[in-house]
Protein backbone atom coordinates (compact mmCIF):
# COMPACT_ATOMS: atom_id res chain seq x y z
CA UNK A 1 0.00 0.00 0.00
CA UNK A 2 1.13 3.57 -0.70
CA UNK A 3 0.64 6.34 1.83
CA UNK A 4 0.26 10.10 1.85
CA UNK A 5 2.46 12.03 4.26
CA UNK A 6 0.53 15.04 5.56
CA UNK A 7 2.75 17.69 7.16
CA UNK A 8 1.23 20.56 9.12
CA UNK A 9 3.79 23.34 9.51
CA UNK A 10 2.68 25.58 12.33
CA UNK A 11 3.60 27.32 15.58
CA UNK A 12 4.76 25.46 18.69
CA UNK A 13 1.63 26.68 20.46
CA UNK A 14 -0.58 24.91 17.90
CA UNK A 15 1.33 21.60 18.07
CA UNK A 16 -1.31 19.67 20.00
CA UNK A 17 -4.25 20.90 17.92
CA UNK A 18 -2.37 19.97 14.73
CA UNK A 19 -1.74 16.50 16.17
CA UNK A 20 -5.44 16.09 17.00
CA UNK A 21 -6.42 17.09 13.45
CA UNK A 22 -4.26 14.31 12.02
CA UNK A 23 -5.53 11.76 14.54
CA UNK A 24 -9.12 12.70 13.68
CA UNK A 25 -8.36 12.16 9.99
CA UNK A 26 -7.26 8.60 10.73
CA UNK A 27 -3.51 8.81 11.27
CA UNK A 28 -2.38 6.00 13.56
CA UNK A 29 0.31 8.23 15.02
CA UNK A 30 2.15 11.47 14.44
CA UNK A 31 5.78 12.45 14.01
CA UNK A 32 6.78 15.80 15.53
CA UNK A 33 9.76 17.73 14.20
CA UNK A 34 10.48 20.41 16.79
CA UNK A 35 13.46 22.70 16.07
CA UNK A 36 13.64 23.50 19.79
CA UNK A 37 15.17 20.03 20.23
CA UNK A 38 17.89 20.91 17.69
CA UNK A 39 18.56 24.28 19.32
CA UNK A 40 18.78 22.59 22.74
CA UNK A 41 21.49 20.32 21.31
CA UNK A 42 23.37 23.32 19.99
CA UNK A 43 23.27 25.03 23.38
CA UNK A 44 24.18 21.90 25.35
CA UNK A 45 27.64 20.67 26.22
CA UNK A 46 26.96 17.31 24.58
CA UNK A 47 29.73 16.07 22.30
CA UNK A 48 27.90 15.13 19.10
CA UNK A 49 29.81 13.56 16.22
CA UNK A 50 27.70 15.27 13.58
CA UNK A 51 24.82 17.73 13.34
CA UNK A 52 23.51 18.78 9.94
CA UNK A 53 24.27 22.50 9.61
CA UNK A 54 21.16 22.94 7.45
CA UNK A 55 19.02 21.83 10.39
CA UNK A 56 20.64 24.43 12.63
CA UNK A 57 20.33 27.12 9.97
CA UNK A 58 16.58 26.58 9.55
CA UNK A 59 15.75 25.93 13.21
CA UNK A 60 13.23 28.49 14.44
CA UNK A 61 12.13 28.05 18.03
CA UNK A 62 8.43 28.77 17.59
CA UNK A 63 7.84 26.62 14.48
CA UNK A 64 7.10 22.89 14.40
CA UNK A 65 6.12 20.30 11.81
CA UNK A 66 3.56 17.62 12.69
CA UNK A 67 3.42 14.70 10.26
CA UNK A 68 0.82 11.99 9.90
CA UNK A 69 0.42 9.17 7.38
CA UNK A 70 -2.85 8.24 5.68
CA UNK A 71 -3.49 5.32 3.31
CA UNK A 72 -3.75 6.51 -0.29
CA UNK A 73 -7.22 5.10 -0.85
CA UNK A 74 -10.56 6.32 -2.21
CA UNK A 75 -11.20 8.54 0.84
CA UNK A 76 -7.87 10.39 0.79
CA UNK A 77 -9.11 13.52 -1.01
CA UNK A 78 -12.00 13.99 1.44
CA UNK A 79 -9.65 13.52 4.39
CA UNK A 80 -7.14 16.04 3.04
CA UNK A 81 -9.89 18.59 2.48
CA UNK A 82 -11.11 18.06 6.05
CA UNK A 83 -7.57 18.54 7.35
CA UNK A 84 -7.17 21.77 5.39
CA UNK A 85 -10.47 23.14 6.68
CA UNK A 86 -9.60 22.38 10.30
CA UNK A 87 -6.11 23.83 9.91
CA UNK A 88 -7.64 27.02 8.51
CA UNK A 89 -9.71 27.30 11.71
CA UNK A 90 -6.92 26.78 14.24
CA UNK A 91 -6.94 30.49 15.04
CA UNK A 92 -10.52 30.12 16.33
CA UNK A 93 -9.11 28.37 19.39
CA UNK A 94 -7.37 31.56 20.46
CA UNK A 95 -3.99 30.09 19.56
CA UNK A 96 -1.34 31.87 17.52
CA UNK A 97 -1.00 29.91 14.27
CA UNK A 98 0.32 32.37 11.70
CA UNK A 99 1.55 30.96 8.37
CA UNK A 100 0.25 27.46 9.12
CA UNK A 101 0.43 25.33 5.99
CA UNK A 102 -0.41 21.78 4.90
CA UNK A 103 2.12 19.97 2.71
CA UNK A 104 1.54 16.58 1.04
CA UNK A 105 3.99 13.92 -0.15
CA UNK A 106 3.60 10.37 -1.48
CA UNK A 107 5.35 7.64 0.50
CA UNK A 108 5.97 4.11 -0.76
CA UNK A 109 5.57 1.59 2.04
CA UNK A 110 8.72 -0.39 1.19
CA UNK A 111 10.89 2.74 1.31
CA UNK A 112 9.36 3.94 4.57
CA UNK A 113 9.53 0.57 6.26
CA UNK A 114 13.22 0.01 5.55
CA UNK A 115 15.20 3.22 5.08
CA UNK A 116 15.03 4.38 8.73
CA UNK A 117 16.25 1.08 10.20
CA UNK A 118 19.92 2.03 10.01
CA UNK A 119 19.33 4.68 12.72
CA UNK A 120 17.42 2.45 15.16
CA UNK A 121 19.75 0.76 17.68
CA UNK A 122 19.31 -1.04 21.05
CA UNK A 123 18.31 1.45 23.75
CA UNK A 124 18.36 1.04 27.52
CA UNK A 125 15.37 2.47 29.41
CA UNK A 126 15.14 2.65 33.19
CA UNK A 127 17.07 0.13 35.24
CA UNK A 128 16.56 -3.11 33.35
CA UNK A 129 14.60 -2.59 30.11
CA UNK A 130 16.39 -2.74 26.77
CA UNK A 131 14.52 -2.02 23.53
CA UNK A 132 16.17 -4.08 20.79
CA UNK A 133 15.28 -3.84 17.09
CA UNK A 134 14.47 -7.30 15.78
CA UNK A 135 17.24 -7.02 13.16
CA UNK A 136 19.99 -5.94 15.62
CA UNK A 137 22.26 -8.23 17.65
CA UNK A 138 22.45 -7.64 21.41
CA UNK A 139 24.02 -9.64 24.25
CA UNK A 140 21.94 -9.03 27.39
CA UNK A 141 23.35 -8.59 30.87
CA UNK A 142 22.07 -10.90 33.57
CA UNK A 143 19.15 -8.74 34.73
CA UNK A 144 18.22 -7.15 31.39
CA UNK A 145 14.60 -7.31 30.28
CA UNK A 146 14.93 -7.31 26.49
CA UNK A 147 12.00 -6.21 24.34
CA UNK A 148 12.51 -7.17 20.73
CA UNK A 149 10.63 -4.78 18.49
CA UNK A 150 9.82 -4.22 14.85
CA UNK A 151 7.62 -1.10 14.65
CA UNK A 152 6.69 -1.71 11.01
CA UNK A 153 4.22 1.01 10.02
CA UNK A 154 2.88 1.52 13.56
CA UNK A 155 4.88 4.49 14.92
CA UNK A 156 6.53 3.05 17.98
CA UNK A 157 10.24 2.35 18.30
CA UNK A 158 10.03 2.75 22.08
CA UNK A 159 12.71 5.44 22.04
CA UNK A 160 10.53 8.56 22.05
CA UNK A 161 10.82 10.48 25.34
CA UNK A 162 7.13 10.06 26.19
CA UNK A 163 7.34 6.28 25.64
CA UNK A 164 10.50 5.97 27.73
CA UNK A 165 8.79 7.86 30.56
CA UNK A 166 5.93 5.33 30.44
CA UNK A 167 8.36 2.43 30.48
CA UNK A 168 10.23 3.83 33.48
CA UNK A 169 6.99 4.42 35.41
CA UNK A 170 5.73 0.94 34.54
CA UNK A 171 8.98 -0.52 35.83
CA UNK A 172 8.60 1.46 39.07
CA UNK A 173 4.93 0.73 39.74
CA UNK A 174 3.95 -2.62 38.26
CA UNK A 175 3.76 -5.58 40.63
CA UNK A 176 3.74 -9.35 39.99
CA UNK A 177 0.34 -10.51 38.82
CA UNK A 178 -0.87 -7.06 37.73
CA UNK A 179 -3.65 -6.82 35.17
CA UNK A 180 -3.02 -4.07 32.61
CA UNK A 181 -4.72 -2.24 29.73
CA UNK A 182 -2.54 -0.42 27.19
CA UNK A 183 -4.64 2.21 25.38
CA UNK A 184 -3.25 3.17 21.97
CA UNK A 185 -0.69 0.37 21.91
CA UNK A 186 1.10 1.39 18.68
CA UNK A 187 3.82 -1.22 18.18
CA UNK A 188 3.02 -2.92 21.50
CA UNK A 189 6.13 -1.89 23.42
CA UNK A 190 4.29 -0.95 26.63
CA UNK A 191 2.14 -4.09 26.58
CA UNK A 192 5.17 -6.32 26.07
CA UNK A 193 7.08 -4.48 28.79
CA UNK A 194 4.19 -4.95 31.22
CA UNK A 195 4.15 -8.69 30.50
CA UNK A 196 7.91 -9.03 30.95
CA UNK A 197 7.79 -6.97 34.14
CA UNK A 198 5.42 -9.47 35.74
CA UNK A 199 1.85 -8.68 34.64
CA UNK A 200 -0.41 -11.71 34.51
CA UNK A 201 -2.79 -10.32 31.88
CA UNK A 202 -2.45 -7.42 29.42
CA UNK A 203 -5.02 -6.09 26.99
CA UNK A 204 -3.51 -4.02 24.14
CA UNK A 205 -5.94 -1.70 22.34
CA UNK A 206 -5.59 0.49 19.26
CA UNK A 207 -8.07 1.96 16.78
CA UNK A 208 -5.55 1.57 13.94
CA UNK A 209 -5.64 -1.91 12.33
CA UNK A 210 -2.00 -1.52 11.25
CA UNK A 211 -0.97 -1.00 14.90
CA UNK A 212 -3.05 -4.00 15.96
CA UNK A 213 -1.32 -6.28 13.45
CA UNK A 214 2.16 -4.95 14.30
CA UNK A 215 1.51 -5.41 18.03
CA UNK A 216 0.34 -8.99 17.44
CA UNK A 217 3.55 -9.72 15.55
CA UNK A 218 5.74 -8.19 18.26
CA UNK A 219 3.87 -10.05 21.01
CA UNK A 220 4.69 -13.32 19.21
CA UNK A 221 8.34 -12.31 18.70
CA UNK A 222 8.65 -11.68 22.45
CA UNK A 223 6.83 -14.92 23.39
CA UNK A 224 4.21 -13.23 25.58
CA UNK A 225 1.12 -14.31 23.64
CA UNK A 226 -0.05 -16.19 26.73
CA UNK A 227 -0.24 -12.88 28.61
CA UNK A 228 -0.98 -10.16 26.02
CA UNK A 229 -4.16 -10.09 23.96
CA UNK A 230 -4.59 -7.49 21.22
CA UNK A 231 -7.74 -6.03 19.74
CA UNK A 232 -8.93 -3.14 17.59
CA UNK A 233 -10.83 -0.75 19.82
CA UNK A 234 -11.64 2.95 20.12
CA UNK A 235 -10.03 3.96 23.42
CA UNK A 236 -11.84 2.14 26.25
CA UNK A 237 -15.34 2.06 24.77
CA UNK A 238 -17.01 -1.30 25.37
CA UNK A 239 -14.35 -2.54 27.81
CA UNK A 240 -15.84 -3.74 31.09
CA UNK A 241 -13.26 -5.80 33.00
CA UNK A 242 -11.58 -3.99 35.89
CA UNK A 243 -7.77 -3.96 36.01
CA UNK A 244 -4.90 -2.85 38.25
CA UNK A 245 -3.15 -0.52 35.77
CA UNK A 246 -4.16 1.45 32.70
CA UNK A 247 -1.36 3.00 30.66
CA UNK A 248 -1.87 5.53 27.87
CA UNK A 249 0.86 7.24 25.88
CA UNK A 250 -1.27 9.53 23.75
CA UNK A 251 -1.85 13.31 24.04
CA UNK A 252 -3.33 15.53 26.73
CA UNK A 253 -6.80 15.97 25.19
CA UNK A 254 -7.28 12.22 24.74
CA UNK A 255 -5.94 11.50 28.25
CA UNK A 256 -8.47 13.92 29.75
CA UNK A 257 -11.19 12.22 27.69
CA UNK A 258 -10.04 8.82 29.03
CA UNK A 259 -10.19 9.78 32.71
CA UNK A 260 -13.86 8.91 33.49
CA UNK A 261 -13.58 5.54 31.71
CA UNK A 262 -10.27 4.78 33.37
CA UNK A 263 -11.58 5.61 36.84
CA UNK A 264 -14.49 3.24 36.27
CA UNK A 265 -12.31 0.39 34.97
CA UNK A 266 -9.59 0.57 37.63
CA UNK A 267 -9.77 -1.52 40.75
CA UNK A 268 -9.55 0.19 44.13
CA UNK A 269 -6.03 1.67 44.44
CA UNK A 270 -5.51 1.02 40.72
CA UNK A 271 -3.08 3.22 38.76
CA UNK A 272 -3.52 5.29 35.62
CA UNK A 273 -0.15 6.00 33.94
CA UNK A 274 -0.45 8.76 31.36
CA UNK A 275 2.23 10.12 29.05
CA UNK A 276 2.45 12.14 25.84
CA UNK A 277 1.60 15.31 27.76
CA UNK A 278 3.45 18.45 26.73
CA UNK A 279 4.68 20.47 29.71
CA UNK A 280 2.32 23.35 28.99
CA UNK A 281 -0.68 21.03 29.51
CA UNK A 282 0.57 19.12 32.56
CA UNK A 283 -1.24 21.26 35.16
CA UNK A 284 -4.47 20.99 33.20
CA UNK A 285 -4.22 17.20 33.14
CA UNK A 286 -3.37 17.07 36.88
CA UNK A 287 -6.44 19.16 37.68
CA UNK A 288 -8.66 16.95 35.51
CA UNK A 289 -7.33 13.85 37.30
CA UNK A 290 -8.07 15.32 40.71
CA UNK A 291 -11.56 16.44 39.63
CA UNK A 292 -12.41 12.87 38.63
CA UNK A 293 -11.28 11.58 42.04
CA UNK A 294 -7.73 10.42 41.35
CA UNK A 295 -4.80 11.13 43.67
CA UNK A 296 -1.49 12.05 42.06
CA UNK A 297 1.13 9.41 42.94
CA UNK A 298 4.15 10.10 40.75
CA UNK A 299 5.41 12.26 37.90
CA UNK A 300 8.37 12.32 35.54
CA UNK A 301 9.50 14.53 32.70
CA UNK A 302 11.96 14.46 29.81
CA UNK A 303 12.50 17.22 27.29
CA UNK A 304 9.11 18.78 26.52
CA UNK A 305 7.14 15.78 27.82
CA UNK A 306 5.52 14.91 31.15
CA UNK A 307 4.14 11.59 32.43
CA UNK A 308 1.81 11.31 35.41
CA UNK A 309 0.75 8.44 37.65
CA UNK A 310 -2.50 8.76 39.58
CA UNK A 311 -4.27 6.35 41.94
CA UNK A 312 -7.96 5.58 42.28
Amino acid sequence: MDWVEVSIKTTAEALEIASNILYDAGAGGVVIEDPRDILDLQRSDANWDYIDEDLLKHAVEDRVVVKGYLPNDADIYDKIEMIRQKVANIGNYGIEANDTTVVLADVHEEDWANNWKQYYKPTRVGLHIVIKPSWEAYVPAGDDIVIELDPGMAFGTGTHESTMLCLELLENHIFPGSTVIDVGCGSGVLSIAAAKLGASKVLALDVDPVAVNVTKDNVKINRVSNIVSVQKNNLLYGIEEQVDIIVANIIADVIIKLLPQSFKLLKEHGLFIASGIIKERADEVRTAMQNIGFTLEDAADAGEWVALVCKK
